[in-house]
């Protein structure tokens, strides 16, 4: 079934580089394409938007236009510290793996858009809106697709459940992002970065999100996983490879730092899970570059 599924959804989906593009300069094609995708669209006059007094709404409040316009530059914040890999096959397949997965969520409306940044780190980021990034660290130590998938699964729960949003509006009203920020974006949401908006985003990433959160985004995700038609314990392998890591080991430390411990992860998948997703694991194992040599053939 996941084959079949696979041949028939995900070819039709959004990829970020065309076929023409192939013999251009990848990084700047890649990069050019996806700040064009994230370069906001002008607002009207008479929709002014005071980005405190928003941030201050509750979450229900928060139309998804004005939430996919924040994610979009939250988004701008990740692709400013980190370029995109400038490999444009891995690009395609990491965008529709994400995308097919977004389709079984409660909210597959939502333009999906993945990519992976050119970061040696194990590191995974969304923004609201449907937003994920993963680093090419992480795919490089990922076993096989499903360990990708449950990564990919657990990011947009995030975006699912307005984790994001939630945490931003909590660093808003600590008064961070300061009335100065609101005169300046009232006019427009939509309206170029600012020195607040980029601190309010590194602030987000760097702390990282409440960690009941990340329990719950564990939690829905394995579902999401298997629900997508992948083994559901590719995240609990993840998480196994976290719980060896040591917090000094530069390539893991981020993650670690901002997401609560392995050990109390798998505790808590555990609990959640008990043996009611039995049934959706012990798929063969397919690796990433197995599945890009079978898309390259097709």
């Amino acid at each position: 079934m996941k084959r079949t599924l696979w041949n028939l959804v995900l070819p039709g989906l959004l990829v970020l580089v065309p076929i023409s593009a192939q013999s251009q300069d990848a990084a700047k094609v890649l990069g050019g394409l996806f700040q064009g995708f994230l370069k906001p669209s002008p607002a009207p006059a008479n929709n002014a938007v005071d980005l405190v007094s928003l941030l201050s709404q509750s979450l229900e409040q928060i139309d998804e236009p004005k939430e996919i316009e924040i994610g979009r530059q939250l988004a701008a914040v990740l692709l400013g510290a980190k370029p995109l890999h400038p490999d444009m096959a891995l690009q395609r397949y990491v965008n529709r793996l994400g995308r097919w997965i977004g389709l079984q969520s409660s909210r597959p409306d939502l333009p999906w858009t993945f990519a992976v940044l050119d970061d040696p780190g194990f590191n995974a980021f969304a923004a609201p809106g449907g937003y994920v990034f993963v680093t090419k660290g992480l795919i490089d130590h990922v076993a096989d697709e499903s360990e990708l998938a449950g990564i990919l699964a657990h990011e947009i729960t995030h975006v699912v459940g307005k984790h994001h949003l939630k945490a931003i509006r909590k660093t808003a009203q600590t008064g961070l992002l300061t009335r100065a920020l609101a005169s300046q974006l009232s006019n427009n949401l939509a309206g170029g970065l600012s020195n607040q908006l980029l601190l309010l985003g590194r602030d987000l990433y760097s702390k990282g999100l409440d960690q009941e959160d990340e329990l719950d985004a564990d939690r829905s995700g394995v579902a999401l996983a298997a629900r997508a038609g992948f083994d559901p314990y590719g995240l609990v392998a993840t998480l196994q490879q976290l719980r060896t890591a040591t917090p000094d080991n530069p390539l893991f430390a981020l993650s670690l730092s901002t997401h609560p411990a392995a050990q109390v992860r798998l505790d808590q998948l555990e609990l959640a899970m008990g043996q009611r997703l039995d049934s959706f694991s012990g798929k063969p194992p397919v690796t990433v570059a197995q599945r890009l040599t079978r898309a390259g053939n097709r």
